[in-house]
C-alpha cells in the first residue's frame, strides 16, 4: 500500500527530532495548503487542484445516517504530524483531528483504532472498520482493495537540488544532459521520462538514496513527492545541503490522485457520508484550523 508521502522510513532513521518541527511545520503548511486548494474564494473556482465537493458555495444536503450511532476510523501512528502518540500517550495528529472533525459533523461517536500501516486494508477490507485515514495515496494499486473518497490534499512532485547550484527553474530545455536522481520504479521516475527525455535519470532504490545522490554532487537535481522531500529537506540527513527548486508539479496520471479516506468496496453510503463531513469541515473553516493546528507557523 503506498502512503500519501514517501519519506516515512527515511524519516524513521533520521531521528524525526522535535526541534526541526517548526521548519518542517512552514513547509508543510505552505504545500499542503497550496494542495488542498486553500484560496481566497474568487481564486477557488479556477484553482484545479480543489477537491470537486469542495467546488461551490452551495453545502450539499446532508445524508441520512439511518440507524448509524458510530465510525470506526483505522490509522497508524508513526507519521507525526500526522499521525502519532503524544507525549501523553494519546493518538494525535492532523488526520486524527480531522477523523474527530468529521464525527462531528455527522454528529456520531468517533471510534479511532491504531494498526500497523501494512496490515489497513486488509482490516479494512475484512470489516474491521468503516473507514481507513493515514494518508493513503489514491491510486491503482491502493483502488484494488479500496475505494476513496475526495481527496483531502493532493501529492505533488517537487526537484530538489543543492543551495550553490545554478538551476533555479527546471524545465525540458534547460535540463538537457543534467543528472536527475530519482527513485527507481515509481510515477516520479516515468515522468522524467516522459517530459525530460533529454535529462541524464539516475535511479535508485529509495527516495533517501536518491536525495543523497544530490547531496553529495553524484545528481544535480532530485526529482520526488513533494511532501516526503519537504522532511528531508528539514531533517538531519540532508544537514541543510538543498532546496526546493522550480515549483510543484501535479498529474494525476504519474502521481496519483491525491490522499483520501478509504473505505471498504462498494461502500456507497459510506463515501456519500464522509464526502458530505469533508466538504463541511472545510466549509466551516475547521479543515484551516487544523492546518493551522498542525503546522502552526503561517506561510504569508
Amino acid at each position: 500500500m503506498k502512503r500519501g508521502i514517501g519519506m516515512r522510513d527515511a524519516q524513521r532513521r533520521a531521528g524525526f527530532a522535535s526541534a526541526c518541527m517548526t521548519a518542517l511545520s512552514l513547509s508543510l503548511l505552505a504545500l499542503l495548503t497550496w494542495a488542498a486548494g486553500i484560496y481566497p474564494a474568487s481564486a477557488q473556482s479556477q484553482n484545479p487542484l480543489v477537491p470537486d465537493v469542495w467546488q461551490g458555495d452551495v453545502v450539499p444536503q446532508a445524508p441520512k445516517l439511518g440507524d448509524r450511532e458510530k465510525l470506526r476510523f483505522l490509522t497508524d501512528s508513526d507519521y507525526p504530524p500526522f499521525h502519532y502518540f503524544d507525549e501523553e500517550g494519546v493518538l494525535t495528529g492532523f488526520n486524527v483531528d480531522l477523523a474527530r472533525a468529521i464525527c462531528e459533523v455527522l454528529e456520531v461517536e468517533c471510534e479511532i483504532e491504531e494498526v500497523d500501516w501494512d496490515d489497513m486494508l486488509d482490516r479494512l477490507e475484512a470489516g474491521e472498520a468503516d473507514a481507513a485515514i493515514a494518508s493513503i495515496r489514491i491510486d491503482k494499486e491502493n483502488r484494488r482493495k479500496a475505494d476513496f473518497t475526495q481527496r483531502y490534499y493532493a501529492t505533488p512532485a517537487r526537484f530538489i537540488g543543492r543551495k550553490d547550484s545554478e538551476i533555479s527553474d527546471p524545465k525540458p530545455e534547460t535540463l538537457k544532459g543534467v543528472k536527475i536522481a530519482v527513485t527507481e520504479g515509481t510515477g516520479h521516475a516515468a515522468y522524467l521520462k516522459h517530459y525530460f527525455p533529454e535529462a541524464e535519470i539516475l535511479t535508485f532504490s529509495s527516495a533517501e538514496a536518491a536525495n543523497g545522490a544530490v547531496k553529495d554532487g553524484t545528481a544535480e537535481l532530485a526529482f520526488g513527492d513533494g511532501i516526503g522531500l519537504t522532511f528531508w529537506l528539514n531533517g538531519v540527513t540532508s544537514d541543510g545541503c538543498c532546496e526546493f527548486r522550480g515549483g510543484p508539479y501535479v498529474d494525476a496520471t504519474f502521481f496519483g490522485e491525491g490522499v483520501g479516506i478509504a473505505v471498504p468496496k462498494g461502500d456507497r453510503k459510506m463515501l456519500e457520508l464522509l464526502n458530505y463531513a469533508l466538504y463541511r469541515v472545510h466549509a466551516d473553516g475547521r479543515y484551516d484550523e487544523l492546518l493551522l493546528r498542525y503546522f502552526p507557523m503561517s506561510f504569508f
